[in-house]
């Protein structure tokens, strides 16, 4: 996301707190080092949580007072879903935003990503899908500049 919109550091930082993590550059900079270099922290699913819970009340606002409790741990379709409201998505838009990567998928097999675990028609979001999303998204996003 970082990349994706030019975020600064301080930027990052205060969207982390909005989400409620009282951050610092420095950790920021141990989870946005890349894997194997010194320094790498892989950042827990409880702060990414807090990151686009944050990243939300930034782009919509904030419902309460108090930003949501984070979940402990994030799914593909979690994270897709909480993309969807900071950006106000709609499945026209992934759509259009996969196709810049020539990934194809229809409106129901998108919907199916966003219901409940429980649901019969539930499909979990693979890596390779979320991947196709973060890169359409930055074609679509940084080319918007």
């Amino acid at each position: 996301m970082r990349y994706i919109f030019d975020f600064s550091d301080q930027l990052m930082v205060s969207i982390f707190k909005l989400g409620g993590h009282e951050g610092s550059k420095p950790e920021l900079a141990t989870w946005l080092a890349r894997e194997g270099e010194p320094g790498f922290v892989l950042c827990e699913d409880e702060k990414l949580a807090r990151f686009l819970n944050g990243l939300i009340i930034r782009n919509r606002g904030s419902k309460d007072d108090e930003p949501p409790e984070p979940e402990q741990f994030l799914s593909n379709n979690m994270v897709l879903r909480k993309l969807k409201i900071a950006l106000n998505l709609h499945a026209d838009d992934l759509i259009a935003i996969l196709g810049l990567n020539e990934f194809t998928i229809s409106k129901h097999e998108l919907s199916a990503l966003f219901r409940r675990p429980d649901h019969k028609n539930y499909r979990e979001c693979l890596d390779q899908l979320l991947r196709n999303v973060l890169d359409g998204m930055e074609k679509h996003y940084r080319k918007a500049r």
